[in-house]
Order: C-alpha cells, then structure tokens, then sequence
C-alpha cells in the first residue's frame, strides 16, 4: 500500500506563491495528480504528470502553476505562482486509477 504524504500549504497573499510537495512511500511508476477541494465544493483535478514526465493542467490553471517529479526521490511537485483566492482550497496528492490519496495540505490565498 503507497502512503502520500503532502506539505507545502499555507497562507498566502493574492498574486504570491507556494510550492506544494507530495512523497511516496514506495516507488510509484504511475501517473499521479494534484486534485483540490474548496469548501462546500467537489473536488475537481488540477494537473496530472505521466512518469517520465509531460504534465497536463486544467483549464483555470492558465499557466499559472506547474506540476513536475522526481521519481528518483518518490516526490511529486506543485509550483504555483500568481495565486488568487478562488484557489483557496485542500490540495491533494493522487496515484491515478488507485484510492490512494494524501491527507491533504491547506492552501489559503487571502489579502
């Protein structure tokens, strides 16, 4: 069984930065994805990365975030520039096609 483990939330102004993290306890040669979850809203998918790389984004992302790995260390980033408060939210860590799933890392962008 794969453990996920995210880090990396926080609070943050409008227009600032973070960088999301995601480790895995055994090596994963699956695509994994950033999934978010806002309040009072379903979770919705935010990037995805295949294992030896090329990642796709949701269309809100605008070029605002990107996604990248190193399967030499099991991690899994999300770099994530220009925030706005609409992407206040839990951001999770996800193995394609698996229920395995991270507990979560607050991400809260507000003046």
């Amino acid at each position: 069984q794969v453990q996920l483990v995210e880090s990396g939330g926080g609070l943050v102004q409008p227009g600032g930065s973070l960088r999301l993290s995601c480790v895995a306890s055994l090596f994963t040669p699956w695509p994994m994805e950033w999934y978010r979850q806002a309040p009072g809203k379903q979770r919705e998918l935010v990037a995805s990365i295949g294992f030896r790389g090329s990642p796709n984004y949701a269309d809100f992302v605008e070029g605002r975030f990107t996604m990248s790995r190193v399967n030499d260390n099991n991690t899994v980033f999300l770099q994530m520039n220009s925030l706005k408060p609409e992407d206040t939210a839990v951001y999770y860590c996800h193995q394609e096609g698996s229920n395995y799933w991270g507990q979560g890392t607050q991400v809260t962008v507000s003046p």
